[in-house]
């Protein structure tokens, strides 16, 4: 009985990081493979190093994309693209009741 009382502090510590940090941090992860797997070709992006652009090609084989900015055109890989302008600016404001 002794031994339960002193380990349960560190199973509630488990269960408190799962739930805070780990359990997030996976659900992220797949958000971001869902994000990459429906790119397509025209969709506006942004990529996590600031660069926007539009995507030209996709390439499924070795998981990479080309996108045409203002300096050219640059290969990255789909993990690099880190949001789609598309969508985002095609959404309507929220109205303010002021």
């Amino acid at each position: 009985m002794e031994s339960i009382s002193q380990l349960a502090p560190f199973l509630l510590m488990f269960v408190v990081i799962y739930f805070f940090m780990i359990r997030p941090q996976i659900k992220r992860q797949k958000q971001e493979k869902k994000f990459a797997a429906e790119l397509k070709k025209g969709d506006k992006v942004v990529t996590k190093s600031g660069m926007h652009g539009k995507i030209v090609e996709l390439n499924d084989a070795d998981q990479s994309c080309v996108i045409e900015t203002l300096a050219g055109k640059i290969k990255f890989e789909r993990s690099a693209i880190s949001m789609e302008m598309s969508r985002k600016l095609n959404t309507p404001a929220p109205v303010s009741n002021k």
